[in-house]
C-alpha cells in the first residue's frame, strides 16, 4: 500500500535533481518531445487513412515539410531577407527620430537618462566577446541539431520511451502511468495544435492590417507576429515593437495605429479564435500563464520562456490527474449496500 506514494516520490525527486543539475538538457529533451508530438500527430493525421505504419507516416510527413520548407526557401525566402535587411536599416533611423522628439519633453529626458548604457546594469564576464559570441551560435546549432534528431526519435517509436518512464514504477502503477503518458501526449498535441492555428490566423490578419494601414514590410511583420504567437502573452508585445517603430515614421498617429491593431488582432486571437480551437486542449488561466512564463524565462532563459505554456499545460493535467481525481475519490462517501427485503 505504501509503494505507490514512495515511487511518485522517488520520481518527483529525480526530476526535481535533473532540473537543478541539467536544466539546459530537460528543457531540450522536452522540445524534442514536443517536436516528436507534432511529427507524429502530424503523420497521423494526413497519412493514417492511407494503412501506412506508424513509422512510415512520420518519415513521409518530415519528407513534406522539408520539401514545403525547401519551396518557401526558394521562393520567399529572398523577398523576406531583403525585408529584413531593410528593417535592420530602418529601426535605428526610426529610433533615432523618436528620441529627438522625446528629448522635447522633461520627462522624456530622464527617459532618456535612465535607458543610458553606462547607466543599465550589464551582465559581466566577457559576454560580448568574439568567442563567447561564436561559442554561442555554436551551441545553439548544436542544440537544433539535437532537437531534430530527438523529435525524430520520440515521433517514429514513442511507446519505446513510455515503457521506460513506465518501469519507474510497480507493476500495479503501470496502467495508470501508461495512461498518463498518453494523455500528456494528448495535451501537448492539443495544445500544440490550437497555437498552429493561432499563430497562422495572427500572420494572416497582421500582415493584412499593416498592408492597409500602409506600413513597409507588413509581410516580413507578420511573419514575425504569427512566429512569436508561440509565446502567449509575451510573445505579441514583443512582435509589436519593430511595427510601432516604424509607424513612427509617419508621426504618433501611425504608432498608435499600429497599436490599434495589434490590440485588435490579439482580441480576435484571444476571444474568438483560442476558445474556439483550444475546446480539447487545456484552457490555461492567463495568470498562470504569465507566472510560468515569468519563472522560466528568469531562471531558463529565452528557452524557458519559449516552453513555459506547454510545460504549464502538461503541470495543470498531471496535477488533476494525479492529485485532485485521487482526492475527490477518497472523499467521495461509498454508497451503501442496497438491501433487499
Amino acid at each position: 500500500m505504501r509503494r505507490r506514494p514512495v515511487s511518485v516520490i522517488v520520481f518527483a525527486l529525480i526530476l526535481v535533481l535533473l532540473v537543478w543539475q541539467v536544466p539546459d538538457a530537460l528543457l531540450l529533451t522536452f522540445g524534442g518531445a514536443l517536436l516528436g508530438v507534432f511529427l507524429r500527430g502530424g503523420g497521423d493525421l494526413l497519412f493514417k487513412r492511407f494503412g501506412l505504419s506508424g513509422t512510415a507516416r512520420v518519415l513521409v510527413f518530415t519528407l513534406l515539410l522539408v520539401l514545403l520548407g525547401v519551396a518557401f526557401a526558394l521562393m520567399a525566402a529572398p523577398q523576406l531577407a531583403e525585408q529584413a535587411n531593410q528593417l535592420w536599416q530602418q529601426v535605428p533611423r526610426v529610433m533615432e527620430q523618436g528620441t529627438q522628439r522625446l528629448s522635447q519633453y522633461s520627462w522624456g529626458q530622464q527617459l532618456l537618462e535612465k535607458a543610458k548604457p553606462e547607466n543599465l546594469q550589464l551582465p559581466s564576464g566577457g559576454g560580448s566577446s568574439a568567442f563567447a559570441v561564436l561559442g554561442g551560435t555554436f551551441g545553439a546549432l548544436g542544440n537544433f541539431v539535437l532537437l531534430i534528431f530527438l523529435g525524430l526519435y520520440f515521433a517514429v517509436d514513442p511507446g519505446l520511451y513510455r515503457r521506460g518512464i513506465e518501469l519507474f514504477f510497480p507493476p500495479s502503477l503501470r496502467p495508470k502511468a501508461r495512461a498518463t503518458c498518453e494523455e500528456i501526449a494528448e495535451t501537448l498535441r492539443g495544445w500544440l495544435g490550437a497555437q498552429l492555428v493561432s499563430m497562422t490566423v495572427v500572420g494572416v490578419l497582421t500582415t493584412l492590417g499593416l498592408w492597409a494601414l500602409g506600413i513597409p514590410l507588413a509581410p516580413l511583420l507578420g511573419m514575425i507576429a504569427a512566429l512569436l504567437t508561440f509565446i502567449p502573452n509575451i510573445g505579441p508585445v514583443m512582435a509589436a515593437v519593430p511595427a510601432v517603430l516604424l509607424g513612427l515614421d509617419s508621426g504618433m498617429t501611425g504608432a498608435l495605429s499600429v497599436v490599434g491593431l495589434y490590440l485588435a488582432v490579439q482580441t480576435v486571437e484571444s476571444y474568438l479564435i483560442t476558445p474556439y480551437v483550444q475546446k480539447r486542449s487545456v484552457d490555461l488561466p492567463p495568470a498562470l500563464t504569465i507566472m510560468a512564463q515569468v519563472a522560466m524565462g528568469t531562471l531558463f532563459g529565452i528557452t524557458g520562456l519559449a516552453l513555459a505554456t506547454p510545460l504549464a499545460a502538461m503541470g495543470m493535467m498531471l496535477v488533476h490527474r494525479l492529485y485532485v481525481e485521487d482526492y475527490l475519490d477518497q472523499e467521495r462517501p461509498e454508497e451503501a449496500p442496497v438491501v433487499l427485503r
